[in-house]
């Protein structure tokens, strides 16, 4: 039995280390199967996707100077600029100015921060990374207000090529002036410009232009303002000398702006003609009543002077005259013309009515101090009771021929008096003939000057107004 346990164990483990060595054969097999799968598919490995490589090691920012322009001391680096307006906010005519919202964008090339890769991936970073790399130095010529937008975090992107080459953007806001001409307002069109500048680097060291050309500069088609109609934009370069530092390059962003007469259509000229045509009103109303024309006169006076110092305070204040200036004061002119109008007519009107009282005095005949008597007849010779009762004081006698008054010299003298010899109508006469009178009186009370004025106030204003509109539109 001893003996045959021993062969056994012995059997039992050759047939073990048979299996063994089976089984681990063919997990050899399958994992060089799988592994050699894994070489083929898989690409070489990108330092730029390392999370064990830091920015400032791949773009070797420690390794250089970033004070300097790149190439310094060589030519001039090239930097091209584009830009996208993404909106017009507000423009100001008492501070002549605007505001605008923009993309400015960068390109040169700085070999310096070139860097291995692959792929020739670009990589992106944030506004981290532009403080210790060294930007060109552009600002707004002309600027009184700018600021980088930082919601949620400062709005701007550096991207970096492997051969070099950058890309540099962000997002302002700036508020920049505008020399405004308003000679021709509310008629008038507005250029406007906004102008990039190298404020350190003149022309022997940066040469700043559109990257593109006019394709540098895109907008926004919804872009529109309240008061303006933006017809066209476009861009131009020049250079800029200064005294002190030399030349430099200056970009323009140029826009023209028209401005919409709508709005100053309904709240300055059209109330202004009419307090015109409301002054004329006065030349249709009766000489005689005063408080009438007089509180009319005034009233659209005042109005008048309150619609030119509403359009002031809304306007800067410019030594030349402006187009609604001349529509609103020739207008106040007319209003005012048709105040004195009316003094005239009642001046000249006083003064003809005292004529006309002295030679009715000097035409009617009187006995005061006659010793004959005389016999007064009136015109018209028809009068009503009222009016003969008004003359009780005097004697009625019949009336005598003057041939009969020689016969009569012998009597003696009577007191003297004054004959006055009426006959009453009836009273359908005496109706009708007042009638008749009043609208002889209303005819005779119209002045002359109120007849002419109905005809040449409003012709001239017409002629004003063709005038004024054919010059400015």
């Amino acid at each position: 039995m001893p003996y045959l346990t021993k062969p056994l164990i012995l059997l039992l483990c050759l047939l073990v280390t048979g299996e063994c060595r089976k089984h681990g054969h063919r997990v050899r097999r399958w994992t060089g199967t799988v592994e050699t799968q894994n070489s083929l598919s898989k690409k070489p490995p990108d330092v730029t996707k390392s999370r064990k490589m830091k920015t400032e090691h791949l773009l070797k920012v420690d390794d250089h100077d970033f004070t300097m322009r790149p190439a310094f001391g060589g030519p001039a680096i090239p930097v091209g600029v584009d830009v996208q307006v993404e909106s017009l906010d507000s423009i100001s005519e008492v501070d002549m100015d605007f505001t605008m919202t923009l993309y400015l964008r960068h390109y040169w090339k700085d070999e310096r921060l070139s860097f291995t890769s692959s792929t020739n991936k670009s990589m992106t970073f944030d506004g981290r990374l532009v403080k210790k790399i060294w930007v060109p130095d552009v600002f707004f010529v002309h600027s009184k207000r700018s600021f980088i937008h930082d919601t949620t975090t400062d709005n701007i992107m550096l991207r970096v090529f492997p051969d070099g080459h950058v890309l540099y953007s962000l997002r302002v806001t700036v508020t920049a002036a505008c020399n405004m001409d308003f000679s021709r307002f509310p008629l008038d069109s507005q250029t406007c410009s906004l102008e990039l500048e190298s404020y350190a680097y003149t022309d022997e060291d940066l040469m700043l232009y559109w990257k593109s050309g006019d394709e540098s500069l895109s907008t926004d088609d919804r872009i529109s303002l309240s008061q303006f109609l933006i017809q066209k934009f476009h861009t131009t370069s020049r250079l800029a000398f200064y005294s002190s530092t030399g030349w430099y390059n200056r970009l323009y962003i140029n826009f023209t702006l028209r401005r919409h007469i709508f709005f100053f259509l309904l709240q300055t000229y059209f109330p202004a003609t009419l307090m015109v045509m409301l002054s004329w009103v006065s030349f249709w109303i009766d000489r005689r009543a005063v408080p009438a024309r007089v509180s009319l006169g005034i009233t659209t006076v005042l109005t008048m002077s309150t619609i030119i110092t509403g359009v002031n305070a809304s306007m800067p204040r410019v030594s030349y005259i402006k187009a609604v200036d001349i529509y609103l004061w020739v207008s106040f002119v007319f209003v005012f013309l048709s105040v004195l109008e009316y003094a005239a007519v009642n001046y000249l009107s006083t003064v003809q009515d005292r004529r006309e009282r002295k030679m009715r005095e000097r035409s009617l005949p009187c006995t005061c101090g006659i010793s004959q008597t005389r016999t007064m007849t009136m015109l018209d010779g028809t009068y009503s009771e009222a009016d003969t009762n008004s003359l009780a004081g005097y004697t009625e006698e019949p009336m005598v021929p003057e041939e009969e008054h020689e016969e009569m010299h012998e009597v003696p003298e009577k007191p003297e008096h004054m004959v006055v010899h009426l006959s009453v109508s009836s009273e359908s006469t005496t109706t009708k003939k007042k009638k008749s009178l009043r609208a002889l009186n209303i005819i005779q009370n119209t002045h002359a000057i109120d007849k002419y004025s109905r005809m040449i106030f409003p012709g001239s204003y017409i002629f004003f107004n063709l005038i004024y509109w054919s010059v400015y539109c």
